[in-house]
């Protein structure tokens, strides 16, 4: 009895020890919650030693953060309630400067998380979740106030501004829509495989007269047929319903030729009663009226073009293909596009090298859609081209097309 005694009390004793040896571990495990690099993150840290530096040098921060520091400071007024975070028990919080720096800084350069990581001293996975709240906080409190829902109204003044701008009345937006291309999904089979054989997710964008988004759908598979996205788009299943509350149909200015209200996209739309897009090849051949409706077309459809022209040169997350998850990848669309709108005239300080033409990787256009044309639709494209080549044509129109050049005229 007293040696089974004797050997129950070792086995208790070494048990002791090992829990304690284990909560030691937990302790030092605690004490290494910042990694040492990281532990130098106030003195060496990239936003430590030149955020106030760049403040001084109103240029350089523009060039650093892609928008000026009254902008930036704008932003992050509006953001703040969902960025300011208590320190707890381990660790100083991240200040919202900061986080609002690391969140610019992904977008602007296009780096990856680990590189961010490494120059602002932080952990890669928290440098992730910083992107991604600050995404949510972008879209929460900034998109209602720079991408609210159109109403009416929002057609109506868009409509005027095309009119006076780009010479196409009854025009209330641009379309265009871009693969966003990605790596692929894990665990997504051929969900996000598109036509270019990249894995995707899709923009549809509707865009007023000054490369402004007006309402944008994200998140649509790669692998739909592009008419497929159109169609079922927020703003496309309202326009087959008749629910998008455009104005009511009026007549083209200097005629009693009612019309409706439409959108302008190229080749990759259907041909709809409220989308109007360009003549087929084999009905251009030799015929100018149509040249000329086209080149009008073309005119108002660019500025959807140039709307992603300046994203993708703002933003140099879109030079390259996003390694993010789908689920992710929806916010940082929403997001950029939300501060696209925020920064549309925050343009004092782009030079040469912000506007090279360089060809955004991670951005590329859907295919055609085709499709059958209903004859109403068609009857609508044809008075169209008769106003651009009577009542409404413009003085230039036709030594441009008999040139064969579309030039980007703002008159």
């Amino acid at each position: 009895m007293c040696e089974s005694s004797s050997s129950d009390e070792e086995v208790i004793v070494a048990a002791a020890f090992l829990a304690e040896e284990e909560e030691n571990k937990k302790k030092i495990k605690r004490k290494m919650w910042v990694h040492p690099i990281n532990q130098k993150r106030a003195e060496l840290g990239e936003f430590h030693h030149l955020f106030n530096d760049l403040k001084e040098d109103e240029k350089k921060f523009f060039q650093y953060f892609r928008m000026s520091h009254n902008k930036f400071l704008e932003l992050l007024d509006i953001l703040e309630p969902d960025l300011s975070f208590q320190n707890s028990s381990f660790r100083r919080a991240i200040s919202k400067e900061e986080r609002l720096a690391v969140a610019l800084r992904f977008f602007a350069t296009g780096d990856t998380f680990r590189t961010i990581a490494f120059s602002y001293r932080l952990g890669e996975t928290t440098v992730r979740k910083i992107v991604y709240g600050c995404c949510d906080a972008i879209w929460k409190n900034l998109g209602p106030l720079v991408i609210p829902s159109p109403s009416k109204e929002t057609w109506i003044n868009s409509e005027r501004v095309f009119n006076k701008m780009w010479n196409f009345p009854n025009c209330v937006a641009a379309i265009d829509g871009k693969h966003v291309v990605t790596d692929k999904p894990p665990n997504s089979g051929s969900l996000f495989f598109n036509y270019k054989k990249t894995f995707s997710i899709v923009l549809l964008a509707f865009v007023d007269a000054h490369c402004k988004f007006i309402a944008i759908d994200v998140g649509a598979y790669g692998r739909n047929s592009d008419g497929g996205i159109f169609a079922n788009s927020a703003i496309g299943k309202k326009l087959l319903k008749n629910t998008l509350d455009l104005p009511q149909d009026k007549s083209l200015p200097g005629t009693n030729e009612i019309m409706p209200h439409v959108f302008v996209g190229d080749e990759a739309f259907p041909l709809q009663k409220h989308v109007m897009r360009p003549y087929p090849g084999n009905e251009i051949l030799n015929n100018e009226d149509v040249k000329i409706y086209n080149y009008r077309l073309s005119r108002a459809r660019r500025v959807s073009e140039n709307a992603f022209g300046i994203l993708t040169k703002r933003f140099r997350i879109y030079q390259r293909r996003l390694q993010i998850i789908p689920e992710h990848l929806d916010k940082v669309v929403l997001a950029t596009c939300c501060l696209h709108n925020f920064l549309r005239n925050d343009t004092c300080h782009w030079t040469e090298a912000d506007e090279d033409n360089q060809s955004p990787q991670g951005l590329r256009d859907i295919s055609g859609i085709g499709g059958s044309s209903t004859t109403v639709a068609i009857e609508i494209r044809n008075k169209f081209k008769n106003y651009f080549n009577g009542t409404g044509s413009v003085s230039w129109q036709t030594a441009i097309v008999r040139k064969g050049k579309r030039k980007n005229l703002e008159m």
